[in-house]
């Protein structure tokens, strides 16, 4: 995003859009575990076990995953990874993507970019992800949620069957549930993860701490994690909720979020927290180093490609 030296060639959007996407399915495959560990703890006690179904107790993120590999063995972990990757594809090219396209919309086009710009163009992102990608981050989360009983029984067979399900159960409206707190959490997302990661990288090279490599990439995105963590966690859990929600089950995200808080207490807010970290800071540096390294290697391909003698 900064720090390119005077021989680089500047990434077009298309690179930046095409490996935004690539390296986010590279780190959701890394992570998804904990994605998944991070959805079980949150909507812990939102909701009691069917009679005659004994309800799972989740005790932090390796008890989770232990728990879930237990009772319903190692592939649950990755329960909605299909949509997971669709929901990348479409996602994150858009919000991380044109990033720095937007950056420069807002700025006319000016090197030096201000912190209000950067926060605007992180917003518009992604919102304009959002858009795109709500019903796979929808059927992401219901697979994630969804726990396999004694007679092997399942919410949804496959990632098409859960869109057909939801789309005739629920309405086409069933695919956009959440979409408000959703756009509401990847405005701050998008803000707290690019928006940090730009400017402390941006630090770094200014003051010659570190070279614009893989250590630099590195600390900045453990950074980004970090910050997007704290300021995200609470929406998170409420968009978590109130997706995988039943019918009638919460009237809107502000109510989901006020039952959480009287019924549960504004702790809350913050259930799986610790998986969120663990998640968000190894995506973070597991994306943004694979971003850094994608772009760098198709702007270098399509530089020798136009210039191959």
């Amino acid at each position: 995003m900064v720090g390119l030296k005077p021989t680089d060639l500047a990434p077009t959007a298309a690179v930046k859009f095409f490996g935004a996407g690539t390296a986010a399915c590279i780190a959701d495959l890394v992570t998804f575990p904990l994605d998944t560990a991070k959805v079980r703890l949150q909507i812990q006690g939102e909701s009691k076990p069917a009679e005659g179904v004994a309800g799972t107790k989740y005790r932090g993120v390796f008890g989770t995953i232990n728990t879930m590999v237990r009772t319903e063995g190692p592939r649950s972990l990755y329960n909605g990874l299909v949509a997971g990757l669709q929901r990348q594809m479409s996602f994150a090219s858009v919000r991380i993507g044109l990033y720095d396209s937007m950056k420069q919309f807002y700025t006319r086009g000016s090197e030096e970019a201000s912190i209000v710009s950067r926060l605007m163009a992180g917003c518009t992102t992604g919102a304009m992800a959002v858009a795109f990608a709500q019903p796979t981050d929808v059927v992401k989360v219901r697979f994630q949620a969804q726990v396999r009983v004694a007679d092997g029984a399942k919410r949804y067979n496959s990632t098409m069957d859960a869109y057909r399900t939801i789309a005739r159960n629920e309405g086409i409206k069933g695919l956009w549930k959440g979409c408000l707190p959703n756009i509401t959490r990847n405005a701050i997302v998008n803000c707290a993860e690019l928006v940090t990661y730009d400017i402390i990288k941006e630090l770094i090279l200014k003051y010659n701490l570190m070279t614009d490599n893989l250590p630099c990439h590195f600390t900045a995105a453990f950074g980004a994690g970090f910050c997007t963590t704290i300021v995200a966690s609470p929406v998170d859990v409420v968009k978590t909720r109130f997706m995988n929600s039943s019918p009638g089950q919460y009237s809107s995200a502000i109510n989901c979020a006020i039952t959480m808080l009287t019924k549960e207490g504004p702790t809350a807010f913050y259930k799986g927290f610790m998986p969120s970290f663990l998640r968000l800071g190894s995506w973070n540096i597991v994306m943004f180093v694979s971003y850094e390294q994608i772009k760098r290697a198709m702007t270098r391909a399509q530089q020798s490609w136009e210039s191959p003698f």
